[in-house]
Parts: structure tokens; C-alpha cells; sequence
């Protein structure tokens, strides 16, 4: 029998979600600082946009920014002028030419009712332009307005990066490239490409055809229950996947990245995680007569890199392929999750631990990382692993990535060796679910909430001063067991990656969750949802699947969109709400029954039709 509830609808405005009171204008990452201004800049027609360096990244990038949004044919070369313009009026100004300093990778930002001028070196110059972009509001075509302000920015942390594992499902160079570009809106600033795993290598090495040729397949997938209600547990899919990129293929990424000032950081991994790589050539593993084949299932193997002469030899050689296709300071070599049980069955293992002088297999494994950075180091690269490379003792010059919580990154930067955050118990892994609703896609585990990511801090308590200025910055890694198609990878992206790029960039004193989540969130989801960008649609601001107990008989549920544009639908019999229902456009007053309870079911529905989670308020007298 459905519960009758007295109803009132009251007239109050969402005035406590006002984007208006932003102290950062919209702006995500939020600036350093923030000077409102008064009235606005109106670009029109006739604004003239000038330049000091035409032919700069920067200045390509906005002009080729200003043809696709048709605010004008392109920009202006000051030195070309003929005399140089008696007032700024009307004019946008960008100039990397200039004196004084900024901090690196800084910009400052004036825009007056008169005309707008950004300065900045390079990164900084590109970022600022990131900046001047969200505030422009396009009134109709050829014009548009800019809020005044004054703003002076800079990052908190020179390392900001994002992950994508292409191994485990495969994704091709377009959607890699338009992962670049959400990337570079939110100024981050490098892009972890895991790409060789158990279950397929995705990079062409000339030397070694058969690396692509064998171990970029795998013949099929143990789904278990990822392929919805209708799979059997533990049953394969029988579908072959696979995929690899040639050698030109990563060269136009990492030149595309390069245009928007990232840097592309290539995974090779080893010892561990290689079975592709000894599917393709079996003399590089302790058991040269065993068959091998790609990874069918999740999870890592036993199978591992031997380190005889001739593997050690042909990862050198991969490695400088490699490096020649990736001119950036790093690369990533993995180290972790190797279980050393073919290692301990090896008597040639056992044999090598003996000459080496070495304790046991975890002394092996830094021997192993101890070559391969060595190598790297005489090529000019710097090494990055994850945390269990300190296992047996850290290469000397090595980059820590501390993904097991943050004990390694500690030990790490205690040894005076740089650190890359990346914990997955800080909300730094987006293959875990959103909330802990079952209306969430089904992901490996874990619990990474929005909240979680926004509020992560790189830098431990525990460190000093001067340890922790080897803390140089944050990463998030997209692992994609789970996630097997680009809409489910920018599900699991948006908007936790907005929350990364605010801990990557602004200072920790300016951060704060609830002006984040309810006033800047919705117009940016908007605009990504305009351009292309799927993401998860966060339930309504103040709704949540929650108990509520009152002593008075009423109470008032007060609801805003979390996307700007979005409406909610509500139902008050129990039923699954949809757009069919009654849409929510002012706060709701209950009267809840005596010792009884009222159910408030809420969804919310985009412009495009995108859909968040059914909460429910039960509220109880």
C-alpha cells in the first residue's frame, strides 16, 4: 500500500548553490589567487588579438582555438604592425616576451572592461590560455564576454599526471588522443602509457617483430561477471582482442601531447607482469621449454623475465627503441608485483644469487632493476617504478611510484629519491567505483568516491622540509580489466580527474570540497558533455542514499543539479523515478506520518540524456 505524505512545496531559490559567489569564477584547477573585478570584457568582431611569438605552441594552439569557436579569423604578430595600436582597446594581448619572472610553468591573467592581457613562458602561456578559455561565455556567433578579474597562478606540483592501461583492453590512437586533450584542459601535465602487461604488448619493436606479431593477441578473456548477468562465472569469452601501436603511430601521440605541453611516459614492464613478451619469444623466461601464451585472465603470473646475458641484452635493445621513440626525461619500467617463484625453481637463478653475492630473489630483483637503470642512465633517461623496486634495495638514481598507500613513497623520499603519489587508498585509482551504489558499472574493487580523490594530499606528514620536496607530485591510473570500451574509461575519468588536477595544482590552503563539488562541478560537466566527453553524472547536490530521523513532523529537502542544465525527477510512492515523474524545482517540505517512514526517490537527467544514480532519503519519524 503506497504512503499518503502531506506535501508543500516551498518558493526558496537555490541561492546557497549561486555560481555567482564563486571566489574562483569557475575556474578548475582554482587559481594561486583570485581578484574579482567589475563588469566584463565583451569580445566582439572587431577584438584584435595580438601575439609576440606567432609561431609558438601557445599562440597555434589559440588561434587554432579561435576558428573552431568563431571568435575570430586568427591572431595578429605585434611585430608585423605597422605602428603599434595607440590604446588597448579591444584587443586580447598574449605575450611571452616580456620582463620579469614567473614562477615555472606560471601565467598571470588581467581582463578589464577594456581589453585582456595573459603573460606567461610556454607551459605557463598555455595553461593561462586554459584559464582565459573557461572564462569565456559565448553570447552568440563572433562574440562572447570574460569576467574582470586579476589572476595570478602557478602549480603546487611540477609532476601532474594521468595513466591509461592499453593492455588490458586495447584502445586505438584517436580516443588516446582525445584522453590527451581532456588532459591538457585541466593542466596536467604527463601521460603514463602502461603498454606491455601479461595480456598483450601494444608497442612495435622492429628488432623483435614478434612481440606484436604474437604478443599483441590474446586468443580470448576470462570474463567472469564482467560481461553482465548473463555470463557464467569464471567462463571465457571466446572473443580474440588485441591491438598494438607501430612506431609511427607513437611518435604522432607523443608529438600531439607535446602541443599541449605533455609528456608521454612510456611502461615496459619487467621482470614481471612479461608473459606476452615470453608468448613471443620464450628464451627470454627460466623455462625456454615451456609453451607460453598471452594472458587470458586478470591478475599477474608466475612467468617472469629470466636475467641471463641474452635477456638482459634484448631489453636493452627494446629499450632503445624505445627511448627513440619517447625523447621525454623518463621511463617506466614497472618492477612490481613480481612473485619470484620461477626465479626460486631456476638453478641458474640460484647460481647467479651465489656470484652476485646476493642474500635471495628479493636481492635479485634489485639486481635486475640495478641493470635496467643503469642502461636507462647511460642513454640520458631517468627510471620510474612502482614502490616494489625498494624490495632488496632501491636503484640508485630511481623514481618512486607509490601506488601500495604511501609507505613506499616514504621510505623512498626518506633515501632522498624523487616520488611520484599515486595510492590507491587515497582515491588515486579510477578503476574503483564511485559509490557504493549497485547501479555502479562493475569495476575491480575498491572505494574512490569523488570526495576521496578531491581531498588527498601528496605529502605525508611524516616528512621533513626537505624530504618533502622529493614529493614531486600526484597521478591517477586508469587500470581497464573492467573497463573495456572509451565510454566506460571516461565514466570512470569525469569527474574524478577534475578533483585530481585540483591537488595537482592548487595550493592545499585554497582547496575546499563543498565550493568544488556544488559550485564549480556542474558548468564544467555541461560544457564536457557538450564536446564529446561521457562521464558519470554525480546524484543531485543534496541527495544521497541515506536514514534520516526527525522529531518534528517536517521536513524540507532542498536539491540542486550537479550538472548545470539538468533536471530532477522525484517520486514519493516508492516507485523508480524517471522522466515521467514529477520534476523537482523548488525545495519540498514533508510531513512524515507519526512512527512512520517516507521514501524520496530522486534521478537526475541531463541535457543529452545522460543519467546519474536513483538516490533514496528515507526519512523517518
Amino acid at each position: 500500500m503506497k504512503r499518503i505524505v502531506a506535501l508543500l512545496l516551498l518558493a526558496a531559490p537555490f541561492a546557497s548553490f549561486a555560481q555567482g559567489s564563486d571566489p574562483n569564477l569557475g575556474i578548475i584547477p582554482a587559481p594561486v589567487s583570485v581578484t574579482k573585478g567589475r563588469g566584463e570584457f565583451k569580445f566582439s568582431p572587431e577584438t584584435m588579438v595580438l601575439v609576440d611569438s606567432p609561431d609558438s605552441k601557445p599562440m597555434k594552439f589559440f588561434a587554432e582555438y579561435l576558428k573552431k569557436t568563431d571568435l575570430a579569423t586568427g591572431v595578429t604578430d605585434m611585430s608585423r604592425l605597422d605602428k603599434k595600436p595607440k590604446s588597448l582597446k579591444n584587443t586580447v594581448v598574449l605575450s611571452m616576451n616580456f620582463k620579469g619572472e614567473l614562477p615555472p610553468e606560471g601565467y598571470e591573467l588581467k581582463i578589464t572592461d577594456d581589453h585582456v592581457e595573459l603573460r606567461g613562458h610556454g607551459a605557463g602561456m598555455f595553461y593561462g590560455m586554459q584559464t582565459l578559455i573557461q572564462l569565456i561565455h559565448k553570447t552568440s556567433p563572433g562574440s562572447a564576454t570574460i569576467p574582470c578579474a586579476t589572476i595570478k597562478d602557478h602549480p603546487r606540483f611540477p609532476y601532474r599526471g594521468m595513466h591509461l592501461d592499453v593492455s588490458r583492453h586495447f584502445f586505438d590512437v584517436a580516443f588516446v588522443k582525445k584522453y590527451i586533450d581532456v588532459m591538457a584542459m585541466y593542466k596536467l601535465n604527463n601521460f603514463h602509457w602502461h603498454l606491455t602487461d601479461d595480456q598483450g604488448w601494444r608497442i612495435e619493436i622492429k628488432k623483435y617483430p614478434k612481440l606484436t606479431e604474437v604478443g599483441s593477441m590474446r586468443a580470448q578473456t576470462k570474463v567472469g561477471r564482467a560481461a553482465g548477468p548473463t555470463a557464467v562465472p569464471g567462463a571465457y569469452d571466446n572473443t580474440p582482442h588485441g591491438g598494438f601501436y607501430t612506431q609511427e603511430q607513437i611518435r604522432e601521440v607523443v608529438e600531439y601531447a607535446s602541443s599541449k605541453f605533455i609528456n608521454v611516459i612510456p611502461e615496459i614492464e619487467m621482470p614481471s607482469h612479461s608473459l606476452a613478451a615470453l608468448a613471443a619469444y620464450p628464451e627470454w623466461s627460466c623455462d625456454p621449454t615451456k609453451t607460453y601464451k598471452v594472458g587470458e585472465t586478470w591478475g599477474s603470473y608466475d612467468d617472469v623475465f629470466c636475467p641471463t646475458e641474452e635477456t638482459f641484452k634484448a631489453l636493452f635493445e627494446i629499450l632503445r627503441e624505445v627511448i627513440d621513440m619517447f625523447p621525454g626525461k623518463y621511463i617506466h619500467i614497472g618492477g612490481d608485483e613480481c612473485n619470484k617463484v620461477a626465479w626460486k625453481k631456476s638453478e641458474f637463478c640460484r647460481q647467479l644469487i651465489i656470484d652476485q653475492k646476493l642474500k635471495n630473489e628479493e636481492g635479485l630483483q634489485s639486481y635486475f632493476i640495478g641493470r635496467i637503470e643503469k642502461y636507462l642512465n647511460s642513454q640520458g633517461v631517468q627510471m620510474i617504478g612502482w614502490d616494489e623496486i625498494l624490495e632488496g634495495g632501491l636503484a640508485p638514481n630511481a623514481t618512486v611510484m607509490s601506488w601500495r598507500g604511501e609507505k613506499g613513497g616514504i621510505a623512498a623520499a626518506q633515501l632522498s629519491h624523487d616520488v611520484i603519489m599515486t595510492p590507491g587508498s587515497g582515491g588515486m585509482y579510477f578503476d574503483h567505483v564511485q559509490s557504493k551504489s549497485p547501479q555502479e558499472p562493475l569495476s575491480i574493487g575498491g572505494f574512490a568516491p569523488l570526495e576521496k580523490t578531491y581531498n588527498y594530499d601528496p605529502i605525508p606528514s611524516v616528512l621533513n622540509d626537505q624530504q618533502a620536496k622529493r614529493i614531486l607530485g600526484v597521478q591517477a591510473n586508469v587500470w581497464t580489466e573492467y573497463i573495456a570500451t572509451p565510454s566506460k574509461v571516461e565514466y570512470m575519468l569525469l569527474p574524478r580527474m577534475l578533483a585530481l588536477s585540483e591537488v595537482g595544482w592548487t595550493p592545499k590552503n585554497n582547496k575546499d570540497y563543498q565550493e568544488f563539488a556544488q559550485q564549480r562541478i556542474p558548468g564544467h560537466l555541461s560544457n564536457l558533455e557538450k564536446i564529446g566527453y561521457n562521464y558519470r553524472v554525480p546524484v543531485p547536490i543534496g541527495a544521497a542514499d541515506t536514514m534520516i530521523s526527525v522529531k518534528a513532523a517536517k521536513y524540507t529537502i532542498t536539491l540542486a543539479p550537479s550538472v548545470a542544465g539538468a533536471k530532477i525527477y522525484y517520486t514519493i510512492d516508492e516507485s523508480e523515478p524517471s522522466e515521467n515523474d514529477m520534476v523537482y524545482t523548488t525545495p519540498l517540505e514533508y510531513t512524515v506520518p507519526s512512527e512512520g517512514t517516507v521514501r524520496f526517490k530522486c534521478i537526475q537527467v541531463t541535457p543529452a540524456g545522460k543519467k546519474s544514480n536513483v538516490s533514496t532519503i528515507m526519512i523517518q519519524n
